[in-house]
């Protein structure tokens, strides 16, 4: 390189003797280079000569000493760190302002720490414990209560209905009868055995029973037209003499008219009106 050639590539000036920097091949003055190649600091604006020590991340430049953190401004220099919107946080700001807190102990779960989470919140594995037993639940299976969560053999223990019929545990809906818990698949007719859980039903001596079997069974039927009575849905009937009508079929024998809230006769096993009934020996 000639005398000429070792001048700067931007103002001329000579470089011999003096300090130069180098770029792209051609030598600059340390002045030019500053003014036309240097970096600006992210955090306090100003160019980072070429004396200073250049600090970048993700296109961006700071000072060695504005490189610090965005929240406590310890410095982050050989350190780890984290970015936040646009901010760089050391691992313990970052960890403090955006890492889950634990659901039990409401302190911060660190960082490649493992955690659990279950129905939107967080634990730390430590801290996921069955509420009875005290034990770790991890991935086992779980069911959660408003006080706290329990491993599936101490929430039988505690709180577990048991099926009137099969004794064994239910863990799902089912049917009340008799104050008394039963699976849906377990309460059946005592007749027929079917399933009642979505049919109407009668009991009878604490024991349930299909409408048909009941009816078959037990139902007193009715004078006029033999079928069962149940009383079902506020169903109304009459009862005279160890004898039943459906209120719709207590009408006098002769004319048909409704008996129901009126005085009646009766002959052997007849009903009659008043009008029909003239002569009839009972009058009541």
């Amino acid at each position: 390189m000639t005398a000429s050639q070792f001048d700067c590539q931007y103002c001329s000036a000579s470089l011999l003797g003096k300090k130069f920097m180098l770029k792209d091949g051609n030598p600059y003055c340390i002045k030019c280079y500053d003014r036309v190649f240097c970096n600006y600091c992210e955090e306090c604006k100003e160019a980072i000569e070429s004396g200073s020590k250049d600090l970048c991340y993700k296109g961006r430049h700071w000072h060695e000493r504005c490189f610090n953190c965005a929240k406590c401004n310890h410095s982050l220099v050989e350190k780890p760190f984290a970015a936040k919107d646009e901010r760089l946080l050391c691992s313990e700001c970052y960890s403090n302002e955006c890492s889950s807190k634990c659901f039990h102990c409401k302190k911060t779960i660190m960082p490649g720490s493992r955690k659990m989470e279950f129905k939107g919140n967080y634990w730390h594995e430590t801290c996921f414990v069955c509420e009875h037993c005290r034990q770790p639940i991890g991935t086992k299976p779980l069911i959660s209560k408003e006080s706290g969560n329990y491993c599936v053999r101490c929430f039988q223990k505690e709180f577990a209905h048991y099926c009137n019929f099969c004794k064994k545990v239910i863990t799902s809906g089912w049917i009340t009868f008799h104050d008394q818990p039963w699976h849906k698949e377990c309460f059946l007719c005592s007749g027929c055995r079917k399933e009642l859980c979505d049919e109407e039903f009668m009991s009878r001596d604490d024991y349930p029973f299909c409408l048909d079997c009941y009816n078959h069974l037990y139902a007193k039927k009715c004078v006029a037209c033999a079928k069962p009575i149940t009383g079902l849905r506020g169903a109304k009937f009459i009862c005279f003499q160890d004898r039943q009508w459906h209120s719709e079929c207590f009408n006098c024998g002769k004319c048909s008219v409704s008996l129901v809230g009126e005085g009646f006769l009766t002959q052997d096993k007849e009903i009659f009106c008043r009008k029909c009934g003239s002569g009839v020996e009972t009058d009541i």
